[in-house]
């Protein structure tokens, strides 16, 4: 009977060890793809050994059109677009946090329904919108509602990582004298960093790799972010060059790829509260 049971669970093991590997399989060839291919002189929709490294489909696309200016659109895009969803998550989350009220539950869940909302059936007013208030075509525009977009989310996880905060450290703040906003920046916060690092790279990630919004928003060619100029690059040049393509590709994931890198220590630093409330 034991070896029954034993060579089930083996079995079972087995079973969804090799789940596992065929899911991650099927995550990892479009990256071996890109990678490989960003380096073959004669790429094509295969995976496989380069035909030879060559660096002449980075060279091809390390132009200011093609790539630096679509580059700088992105971050300008996305870098305002996540500051302004980070600061003004926080000043939402604080009193959903901290205060007490029949509202709070009500307010949450519309904050939900909204994280549901496809944009797609949201863009047609938006666009009426932004022409009546002239910011169609706009930076500024594009950046707000970028962080319109993401807010209910970033609300939603800023507020559950600000519940873990204790608010016996801003009953001390406010005992010396601080307001609640000091006490926020100060003291909530500056302990809640994983929460806030989370906020951020799920929200710039997100803006990162949009493609509709700025598509439908932005009509200046010289405004599109990188997101949209890949699309140009692949539907406008005849047959396609795969090898630029993921030469392209690989430079439009750096910025996501070195965030993730210089907040992954946030990432998993955990809460620093040892120490600070003492029983």
């Amino acid at each position: 009977m034991a070896s029954t049971l034993a060579s089930r669970r083996t079995g079972r093991r087995l079973a969804a060890d090799t789940g596992l590997l065929v899911a991650a399989t099927a995550f990892a060839l479009p990256l071996v793809w890109v990678i490989l291919s960003s380096v073959d002189p004669q790429a094509d929709l295969r995976v496989k050994a380069p035909d030879g490294l060559t660096l002449d489909n980075f060279d091809a696309v390390l132009k200011p059109d093609i790539t630096f200016t679509p580059l700088l659109n992105s971050l300008i895009l996305c870098g305002g677009g996540t500051l302004l969803t980070v600061v003004c998550a926080a000043l939402a989350a604080y009193p959903l946090s901290r205060f007490r009220s029949r509202l709070n539950r009500p307010f949450l869940l519309t904050i939900l329904f909204a994280t549901s909302l496809p944009i797609t059936a949201i863009m047609v007013p938006v666009y009426a919108l932004f022409v009546q208030v002239d910011l169609i075509d706009t930076m500024q525009g594009t950046i707000l509602f970028f962080a319109a977009s993401q807010l209910p989310f970033a609300i939603w996880l800023m507020k559950n990582f600000m519940d873990g905060v204790p608010k016996e450290l801003e009953e001390a703040a406010w005992t010396d004298g601080a307001s609640p906003m000091q006490s926020l920046v100060r003291v909530v916060l500056p302990l809640m960093g994983p929460g806030v690092a989370v906020v951020t790279v799920f929200s710039f990630v997100m803006m990162w790799g949009n493609f509709f919004v700025p598509f439908m928003l932005l009509l200046t060619p010289d405004q599109m972010p990188a997101s949209v100029s890949i699309n140009e690059f692949f539907g406008n040049r005849g047959m396609v060059a795969y090898g630029q393509l993921a030469a392209f590709s690989v430079i439009y994931s750096t910025p996501v790829i070195l965030l993730y890198v210089l907040v992954a220590r946030r990432l998993g630093s955990g809460f620093a509260l040892g120490g600070a409330v003492k029983g």
